[in-house]
């Protein structure tokens, strides 16, 4: 008994973890495979979630030696914030379901390492809950939804809450089909079948957490949006919600609404960016939503040039997409991207090992972004550029 209680208090008792796939091993083996799989998986056939990732092996670094490689720093802006390091966590919906009050454990994390953290819309922990149980502001991500009172409501509690950006999310119009969770059975509420439930069970680390939170359902909504009281109230009008009539006219609209820092995600097409830089937004995420939305589009990061050429000197750019190392954020910033946002590499972290894990995660992402831009020849990440690169990468586009 004292052995399993120890193993549940120390998360990495059992062996180092050394690398963010270290994480996700664990990660795997702890979380619910129905809330596993909905954080590390793609639409349809997943072509796109995996090109996210294996794209940035087709891109290699000059190594550099003979520099002096002292008194090095990561530290930079993101969206004209200071940072740690040009580096965010990415807004992940049901992040409390990695983890009982995941969203607020992550947040921490983030605060501790000196990068933003950005809530989801679709979280476990509400805005009010997040605020309540941190000390540095942090970002709201915004979908559009049909109920436009909702949506002014939920701007007006960002604002209360101090959030110092808002993340307004472009590419989820209409849901892509993910195959795992309907297999899996992950609905609002989840399907409590025999196998889930065993399986369940097989998780004591993720059970007690969950025993020990009061935040289950997605606290955002559940209260706040007219007519939904309870989760199966949810369910119905999350389906009809999502707005397909979205579009650039909305998206003014918003930034009149806000007076703080707004950063459209989901650009993935030059075309696009260049209408999102005229809308006054203060910077682009190229992103394709984790794979998870147009299977067959373009990786975040094969898209990436192509954007910073056509806009790069109007808005700032950012991505999200496949970051799993310190190294995959240098080469984005060769790129062009002035920082990225990671969302599957801190949910290992936090399915791992809570707070503790996303701690974790980003204490391996800081340092191999250190060492990588150190025996690349440079000390300051705000240096970096193309220069580092041992060739213009082909990625068959």
């Amino acid at each position: 008994m004292t052995s399993v209680l120890s193993r549940l208090a120390n998360p990495f008792a059992a062996s180092p973890v050394t690398c963010v796939e270290d994480l996700r091993r664990l990660a795997k083996r702890r979380v619910p495979r129905m809330f596993y799989d909905y954080a590390d998986s793609g639409s349809y056939s997943e072509g796109t979630y995996r090109a996210n990732q294996s794209d940035f092996a087709k891109i290699t670094l000059r190594q550099r030696v003979a520099v002096d490689m002292t008194n090095r720093t990561l530290a930079s802006t993101m969206a004209g914030q200071p940072v740690a390091m040009p580096v965010a966590l990415a807004p992940t919906g049901l992040t409390g379901m990695q983890h009982g009050d995941g969203e607020i454990l992550a947040a921490r994390a983030a605060a501790k390492a000196g990068v933003p953290f950005t809530l989801s819309t679709m979280s476990i922990c509400s805005i009010e809950d997040v605020a309540e149980n941190t000390d540095k502001p942090f970002w709201f991500q915004l979908y559009v939804m049909r109920d436009r009172d909702f949506i002014d409501r939920l701007i007006a509690r960002a604002k209360a809450a101090r959030c110092s950006a808002l993340v307004l999310t472009l590419d989820l119009q209409i849901l892509g089909q993910r195959h795992k969770d309907i297999k899996n059975g992950l609905s609002t509420p989840p399907r409590m079948t025999i196998p889930n439930i065993l399986d369940m069970a097989t998780k004591p680390r993720w059970c007690l957490s969950l025993l020990n939170t009061q935040r289950r359902t997605f606290r955002n909504i559940v209260g706040h949006a007219k007519g939904v009281g309870d989760l199966r109230s949810l369910s119905s009008w999350t389906a009809e919600q999502f707005d397909p009539t979205l579009n650039w006219d909305d998206v003014r609209k918003i930034r009149d609404r806000w007076d703080g820092k707004l950063i459209l995600k989901g650009i993935l097409d030059a075309e696009d960016a260049v209408q999102a830089a005229e809308t006054g937004a203060d910077a682009i995420i190229v992103s394709n939503h984790g794979g998870r939305q147009l299977d067959g589009a373009m990786s975040s990061i094969a898209a990436l040039p192509a954007i910073v050429e056509a806009v790069g000197d109007r808005i700032e750019v950012l991505m999200d997409g496949g970051i799993r190392s310190g190294q995959d954020v240098i080469k984005a910033l060769a790129l062009g991207a002035k920082g990225v946002f990671i969302g599957r590499a801190f949910l290992y972290g936090l399915g791992a090992g809570g707070e503790a894990g996303v701690t974790q995660c980003l204490d391996i992402i800081r340092k191999e972004l250190d060492v990588t831009m150190a025996m690349c020849g440079l000390r300051d990440v705000r240096d970096v550029t193309g220069a580092i690169l041992a060739g213009k990468p082909n990625f068959g586009w």
